[in-house]
């Protein structure tokens, strides 16, 4: 990499949509209603968390920081995708691209974390019911989701000043919604070698061990409730996880498919349709799986509309 040479491109133009002219209007509308979804949907996960006592549990404390985090990084993307489909504001500042693009690294590598520390907390659930209490206590809440926050937002620091660091001497116009780190890869003169290997390095650091861990969470996890006799204990005990589960399988099924391809199959439509898949679906989804599947959400979202109807009538 070319550390002498830096960037001779002050700016980028992020291009969006524009192999659909005619569908700008409609796309914005379409994504203005999913962002809205995405921020009532989880923030009313984190109201409820906070303010029903009957949540005050360490899995949805974890939940709590996940819809956190969904609202951060989809703010950071959504609203300047809006600005490019209603105002035609394509540029953006090659500071804020970095940003942009730091903050989508730094949210994966959270929710890997974080996703794997909940399914952690399942298998103490499932497979040390007697225990649990004394394993998952509030100071090791505390820990992992400080722990999650701290090596999120360290891990891909690195990555992204490299990214700064490179020359971009050729075109500016980036293919994509957003400043992702592959299209910005795409645009530079310099050598990405030493980029290529920092991804190794956290992969192998973050994202493999979360992969592993949870994989294996799950494996003792399904051992114990197929050992469980009674149809109804079973059913019981996979209730108690199969909302995770989900979000589970839709996260990794997404990043796999977009980033563990080989490169001949890899086109730009697709590339941004499943990095929508991730920016967009997934953090609409999540506050609906663990509210349609779990009865204590549900039974929090009843009291809060009940008291909500006492105080107006």
């Amino acid at each position: 990499m070319e550390t002498s040479n830096l960037t001779t491109v002050t700016e980028f133009i992020i291009l969006g949509f524009p192999e659909y002219p005619d569908l700008q209007i409609p796309l914005f509308l379409l994504f203005l209603l999913i962002y809205l979804i995405i921020l009532m949907g989880n923030l009313t996960i984190i109201a409820l968390t906070c303010l029903d006592p009957h949540l005050h549990t360490p899995m949805y404390f974890f939940l709590c920081n996940l819809s956190f985090l969904d609202v951060s990084y989809t703010s950071v993307t959504l609203p300047r995708l809006l600005d490019i489909l209603l105002r035609k504001r394509q540029r953006i500042s090659a500071v804020g691209c970095f940003t942009q693009a730091y903050f989508f690294m730094f949210s994966v590598c959270v929710e890997f974390l974080l996703l794997t520390f909940m399914a952690f907390d399942r298998y103490v659930a499932i497979c040390h019911p007697l225990n649990y209490i004394v394993i998952i206590n509030q100071r090791l809440c505390v820990l992992m989701v400080t722990g999650a926050w701290i090596s999120g937002s360290l891990g891909p620091l690195t990555h992204s000043v490299l990214l700064s660091y490179l020359s971009y001497c050729g075109s500016n116009e980036i293919n994509h919604f957003f400043c992702d780190p592959s299209a910005l890869l795409k645009l530079t003169c310099s050598s990405t070698s030493i980029i290529d290997h920092m991804t190794y390095i956290l992969g192998a650091f973050i994202d493999l061990p979360c992969f592993v861990l949870t994989l294996t969470s799950y494996v003792y996890i399904i051992s114990a409730i197929l050992r469980i006799r009674s149809r109804e204990g079973r059913r019981k005990a996979f209730s108690t996880c199969s909302s995770h589960l989900t979000v589970v399988i839709l996260f990794y099924g997404t990043l796999i498919c977009l980033y563990l391809r080989p490169t001949s199959m890899m086109s730009v439509d697709q590339n941004k349709f499943l990095a929508l898949l991730y920016n967009v679906l997934i953090p609409m989804l999540n506050p609906m799986i663990y509210s349609l599947k779990n009865r204590e959400v549900k039974g929090a979202l009843g009291e809060m509309f009940s008291f909500q109807r006492k105080q107006f009538s």
